[in-house]
């Protein structure tokens, strides 16, 4: 329920087909908020719960930045919402024409060039090294020559731009590496640096966070405890990481950081960072670990600076069933295997003992049963049928190198 002296919020997510939207919308629907959501798909996640109040149709961000820049314009002007909340990639078209949103409902972002920086993986990597913090061995290369040349076996190949494993490569060796060069040429991803960094062996753990004006709000980590589907995790723990909480704070403070931002690194003798996200990443392992960072974002995209909340709880599991039922397909499972998945999510046993389902919340939002049901039943049939599904979530509300050229042209008003 919404927090004692609290409004409830009309929202507005700037998509729905997600599983960050999703996920906002259990933690703000459970709030008591007015949720409505802009996408393009009308059969998304987000029409499967009983907390969104309305779907607007609207174009693509991949296909249309411009079209679905005026969409949300006009929307928010005619409208009354108090916020509007860039929960994925649209982030960085709202960023450009933050003034203009802004000016008709909370909006919390950083200035363009901050999150510009942040979305690319080489503009992070270049951040991280003048900050002086952990990162993997890296280097900078501008071609397919330098690569080769520059290759030490295991690496990690990276376009600047990717989101979840598009466009980033673990290579072994030659042979692969010749492949995943093969790729990133036919992506274009050579216009731009490629990354190169030297593999690291080691869990991967995620933390996000909620900054207002540069200042540390709020933290959440955890640890990925399964692989799912696009390489984000299926199954996860909390932990409490200070080395994490202070280089976040360093980070925000250098970009005078106002939102949501999330990174990913790998733990070795320290935390070495690999990747940033500037968004808040399916924030429902925070609210379930006693961290509101949906409230958090709600509260400083309405102008406030909250206190700082305090730590999660460690030890807190939970787990994204469709994420782990397409990562036991695309993992090469059999009807079996994937049947056996099923029955130990059903019944909470083996990986999901004492784990809390954070993205179909069916006890709380009866709708969310459908598609989990659905992609069940589908992967029953065909467990192929997997690699389908997932590159669908890599669709309309992603950015692409057209669409993120087309958004760098715009005035700062928004217009072409």
């Amino acid at each position: 329920m919404a927090e004692p002296g609290r409004p409830r919020l009309r929202v507005l997510l700037s998509e729905g087909s997600s599983t960050s939207a999703r996920e906002a919308i259990t933690a703000l629907g459970l709030a008591g908020h007015t949720i409505e959501v802009c996408d393009p798909d009308r059969f998304c996640l987000a029409r499967f719960s009983r907390f969104v109040h309305r779907l607007h149709r609207c174009p693509g961000l991949a296909a249309d930045p411009v079209g679905f820049l005026a969409f949300a314009r006009d929307l928010v002007t005619r409208e009354r919402f108090d916020v509007l909340l860039p929960i994925h990639e649209q982030g960085y078209l709202f960023a450009k024409a933050q003034r203009e949103l802004g000016a008709h409902a909370g909006l919390a972002l950083p200035s363009f060039e901050s999150y510009a920086a942040a979305h690319s993986k080489v503009g992070f990597s270049r951040i991280l090294s003048e900050l002086d913090l952990p990162q993997p061995a890296t280097t900078f290369v501008a071609s397919a020559e330098d690569a080769r040349a520059a290759a030490r076996y295991p690496v990690v190949l990276k376009s600047a731009l990717g989101t979840a494993s598009r466009s980033t490569f673990i290579v072994h060796d030659a042979s692969e590496m010749e492949q995943a060069l093969a790729d990133l040429d036919a992506r274009g991803a050579f216009a731009d640096t490629v990354l190169m960094q030297q593999f690291v062996d080691g869990p991967v753990e995620h933390a996000q966070a909620v900054f207002a004006r540069g200042q540390l709000i709020a933290m959440h980590a955890y640890r990925q405890t399964a692989r799912g589907a696009g390489g984000g995790p299926a199954a996860k723990e909390s932990v409490h990481r200070p080395a994490v909480h202070t280089h976040l704070a360093r980070i925000g403070e250098h970009f005078a950081w106002h939102g949501a931002l999330s990174v990913d690194y790998i733990l070795t003798d320290m935390p070495r960072y690999i990747d940033c996200n500037p968004r808040l990443v399916e924030p429902m392992s925070a609210h379930l670990a006693g961290v509101d960072l949906t409230g958090a974002l709600l509260r400083v995209s309405l102008g406030e600076t909250p206190r700082p909340l305090p730590e999660t709880r460690e030890g807190v599991r939970t787990h994204l069933a469709m994420q782990a039922l397409l990562g036991c397909a695309l993992a090469g499972g059999s009807r079996r295997d994937v049947l056996r998945e099923c029955a130990q999510l059903l019944t909470r046993r083996g990986l999901y003992a004492g784990s809390l389902e954070e993205l179909t919340p069916v006890h709380a939002d009866w709708p969310s049963a459908l598609p989990a049901s659905a992609v069940a039943l589908a992967l029953l049939a065909d467990p192929a049928s997997a690699r389908r599904m997932a590159e669908r979530g890599w669709g309309a509300h992603l950015l692409t190198p057209e669409s993120m050229r087309i958004i760098r042209d715009l005035s700062p008003s928004g217009q072409a």
